[in-house]
């Protein structure tokens, strides 16, 4: 009897991880996806590893339709990435979070319904870390493009097309970093952030179903 109850948990196991499955990338919940987001920054930020961790698991199997385990196993590649760029002082500190982001778009892409393309998927994702973290150095408007081309990459639309998604998530995250930086992000402030998301996400909603 326990030989059976192990060999068919085995068995679940390697479905949840291994089964084929296919998810439209561009049915979404915005709301959801921003009021996510919004915990996950502010997990970020205090530090909560384990609460970023369930959080991203609760994202990608709900937004991206993925098992039980097999969103754990996903959510550890951006949790660790996360962690890993946060500690970064200089780019090639923050490269090291790379190879996690990699395993994260490559499990996102075996998923997806759009052929887009993994790697750079991962490279983008990295770069606007990088401009965000680095923006006294950048232009107004550097990390809105940068966080619209990721997004034309995943939809594979013009990056002209989610230029507004990238503006007003660029523009919660500036207001993160300024109120921080200027004695703390207040409940207000996190309301704020979040209906700027909501605004992000719709747009991002719109853009790649008009596709």
């Amino acid at each position: 009897m326990i030989v059976l109850v192990l060999a068919l948990l085995i068995c679940g196991v390697l479905y949840d991880l291994y089964f084929p499955r296919t998810t439209h990338m561009r049915e979404f919940d915005p709301d959801e996806v921003a009021r996510l987001e919004t915990a996950m920054w502010r997990s970020y930020y205090d530090k909560q590893r384990l609460r970023l961790f369930n959080e991203l698991s609760e994202l990608l199997r709900t937004q991206y339709h993925m098992p039980l385990i097999r969103s754990n196993q996903v959510a550890y590649y951006a949790a660790n990435a996360a962690f890993v760029f946060k500690q970064g002082k200089e780019r090639a500190d923050y490269e090291k979070a790379l190879p996690d982001l990699l395993k994260f778009y490559g499990e996102i892409r075996k998923l997806s319904d759009i052929p887009f393309d993994a790697d750079r998927a991962a490279r983008l994702e990295l770069e606007w870390w990088i401009v965000h973290r680095q923006r006294a150095q950048h232009a107004p408007g550097d990390l809105d493009k940068a966080l619209a081309e990721l997004q034309a990459e995943i939809y594979r639309v013009p990056v002209e097309r989610v230029m507004e998604h990238g503006r007003l998530r660029a523009e919660a995250m500036t207001i993160r970093d300024n109120k921080a930086e200027n004695g703390g992000v207040t409940e207000a402030d996190w309301a704020r952030i979040n209906d700027l998301l909501k605004e992000s996400w719709r747009s991002l909603a719109k853009a790649v179903k008009a596709n």
